[in-house]
């Protein structure tokens, strides 16, 4: 598809009700307002088209970046380009997209996080939190040192932090604490120490997670670890007619 033939699909797909609740979740203007079942059906019908997310981002409209984030490669993004899709976001979840679809699978996603997760600025800072959090779940070959750093960090310093880098924080706390049995325990004592977290979510049903209660709940659905098998006796020469004799049977 066309960049003006996606522009014009967006704009006829798009709902003044879409709208209404979009603006009070962040979304900034101009916006179509178009549905994430609808948006879903075009990234599967474009499929990857880095030229086209290009374009789309360039427009500033915020169904168009919404789309322009699915379908953009991430292993075209270089450190700067990634900067500027950033530089001005404040839709917190254009920002959540944008991490999760294109800087998580960058080469250079811890370097970002440790970045912008030391940011006072509210937005940079969210970006950096929620990055951490996806981090925490999707990359397991990061030593639990690069978290352990942040769990100290996100207590010290979550309940100065601006609103939407504080919701980020208690994310990505919740994120560490269901990474492995260590991390949990750090995550719940960290937790336990903050206590309640006070979130605006602005003209929205949205809840604030609590830490310690979601990380149980968390391990509560993991499945249990099967218990280990009992160790098998040694053979011996007695034992070994009676297995002959078995597989006589059998046959």
């Amino acid at each position: 598809m066309d960049f003006a033939k996606v522009m014009g699909e967006l704009e006829r797909l798009g709902t003044e009700q879409n709208r209404k609740v979009y603006r009070r979740h962040g979304m900034t203007d101009p916006l179509f307002g178009v549905s994430f079942a609808h948006m879903n059906a075009l990234e599967k019908r474009i499929k990857r088209d880095h030229e086209l997310a290009e374009a789309l981002w360039a427009t500033g409209n915020a169904d168009a970046r919404t789309l322009a984030v699915a379908i953009a490669d991430p292993e075209r993004f270089t450190w700067d380009k990634l900067e500027a899709w950033l530089d001005g976001l404040r839709s917190p979840v254009l920002i959540d997209l944008l991490m999760k679809r294109v800087a998580l699978k960058t080469p250079f996603a811890r370097d970002a996080m440790a970045r912008w997760t030391a940011s006072n600025d509210e937005w940079l800072g969210r970006a950096g939190w929620t990055l951490l959090g996806l981090l925490a779940t999707e990359d397991p070959s990061l030593p639990d040192s690069v978290f352990e750093e942040r769990l100290s960090v996100i207590e010290a310093s979550i309940r100065r932090a601006k609103n939407r880098a504080r919701e980020g924080m208690n994310n990505a706390l919740i994120s560490i604490g269901g990474r492995n049995e260590p991390l949990r325990g750090m995550a719940l004592t960290a937790a336990r120490r903050i206590g309640k977290v006070e979130i605006d979510h602005g003209e929205t049903s949205c809840k604030t997670p609590d830490a310690t209660a979601y990380i149980e709940s968390i391990w509560a659905r993991k499945p249990a670890k099967p218990a280990k098998a009992a160790a098998k006796p040694a053979k011996t020469a007695a034992a070994k007619p009676a297995k002959t004799a078995a597989a006589k049977r059998a046959r």
